[in-house]
């Protein structure tokens, strides 16, 4: 625990810090760098959508080695989110994303070089073990070096990132080839790389490990707020149970093969997939408008009730499809269904999770505990990816009314267990949750 001195020492510079009239250009720089590591997520995640047929045909693989290709991105996210914790407390969070940048980089370039399914599969592993550790220390990042009044906000562009990279991938892939569209992903690689370069590490994490005089040079360039150094733990459930909702809510079903959901529709792929990409980033967008001024938790309880009437809404498409029943509203309903589905998770449950898991940890153990949020989010991430197209095979409805049942449950936990973190600094929060 730190010392009473060490706590006094701060206070000048903390009051200084939080003046008006000082710039925050270096806490905007900060977030930008971080979130160049979301934007390779989002180009993960947006890959296997619309390169599958292609892929498929050139390297002659099953339906079964494409399903293995798509999910094994989370099989190695899963294994980032293990890591990301230990890994951001040894080396810092600028290391973290220094690290996960490289083999993100490393990834690409094998997918990029494949001939057979095999490089394919670990360079989709590489790529997905580095966007397991940006997926936590990108918001934890961002969090630690925010001010209060725009912390909700700043975190939130993690998500409007990885939609930026989703939708990116969406759209110029239906135009370039599928090695081309793989050489995309250097790009935000080498500008994290660069950037890091220009940025300062995360106050708390200097102030946890004991570096004094960095923490106040960091402090004094980010305008940042005391590092939380309590030894009490939080509420993980919160954290974890939010995770659980985010991904067996069936969102990366819908985001890894949205283009061959509108096609089984009977649906454009290409005019469908880039309608989703293009909703997706406007609607993240105008939630970093929001997120400080209406809350987090009545996002996720607008984005629960608009998530599980879209699943309905699929559901009866697909119901209506395969018992050929009015065939003429199926396309209509299905791509209602859809853009309404990821309108809602864009607007709440995609982004307020990873800001309420990044508020709620204390310094002390926020790498256990938000590592092993992380690790269930990405479990959740693999089984709904891997299952997605045997699930579809067993019965398309019944699907996603499934995944309206996990919805429905998750607006009962949000009402009963998530707390709201809207304007509160970190070290309010602490004291909320440990009563």
């Amino acid at each position: 625990m730190a010392s009473k001195e060490g706590r006094n020492m701060r206070d000048p510079l903390i009051q200084k810090s939080s003046r008006k009239n000082e710039s925050l250009w270096m806490v905007y720089l900060s977030t930008f760098v971080a979130v160049c590591g979301s934007y390779v997520f989002g180009c993960g995640v947006g890959f296997s959508s619309p390169t599958q047929d292609a892929i498929r045909e050139d390297l002659s693989l099953s339906l079964a080695e494409y399903s293995v290709f798509g999910s094994i991105l989370t099989f190695g996210a899963m294994i980032g989110a293990i890591t990301s914790g230990p890994l951001s407390d040894l080396l810092g969070r600028k290391g973290a994303m220094r690290l996960s940048s490289a083999i993100c980089a490393a990834g690409w370039l094998a997918i990029y070089l494949a001939k057979g399914a095999e490089a394919l599969d670990i360079g989709r592993l590489a790529t997905g073990y580095g966007m397991g550790v940006f997926s936590y220390v990108v918001p934890v990042f961002i969090s630690e070096i925010a001010p209060k009044n725009l912390r909700g906000a700043l975190a939130t562009l993690n998500q409007v990132m990885i939609c930026g990279g989703a939708s990116v991938s969406f759209i110029i892939g239906t135009f370039l080839t599928w090695r081309a569209l793989a050489l995309t992903g250097l790009v935000p690689c080498a500008i994290l790389l660069f950037g890091l370069h220009l940025i300062p590490e995360s106050p708390r994490w200097l102030a946890k490990t004991g570096h004094e005089k960095d923490f106040e040079v960091a402090l004094q360039k980010l305008r940042g707020n005391d590092a939380d150094i309590s030894e009490e733990a939080a509420e993980i459930k919160i954290g974890v149970g939010l995770m659980v909702v985010q991904q067996f809510g069936g969102i990366n079903g819908v985001a890894f093969y949205a283009s061959n959901i509108f096609k089984s529709a009977g649906v454009s792929p290409s005019v469908g997939t880039i309608t989703y990409a293009i909703l997706q980033v406007v609607v993240t967008l105008l939630i970093t408008q929001v997120i400080d001024r209406a809350g987090r938790k009545p996002l996720l309880l607008v984005a629960g009730s608009g998530l599980v009437l879209a699943c309905m809404i699929i559901g009866l498409s697909f119901y209506l499809k395969v018992n050929e029943l009015a065939i003429e509203f199926v396309p209509l309903l299905a791509v209602t269904g859809i853009l309404l589905y990821i309108g809602s998770f864009s607007a709440g449950m995609g982004a307020v999770p990873w800001v309420i898991m990044s508020e709620i940890f204390p310094v002390n153990i926020k790498g256990i505990a938000g590592g092993f949020a992380t690790l269930v989010n990405w479990f959740g991430a693999w089984s709904v990816s891997y299952t997605f197209n045997f699930l579809m095979s067993w019965s398309s409805y019944g699907t996603f009314l499934v995944y309206a049942a996990v919805n429905a449950l998750g607006i009962v936990f949000v009402l009963k267990v998530v707390p709201e973190t809207k304007g509160r600094t970190l070290e309010q929060i602490q004291a909320a949750i440990n009563g």
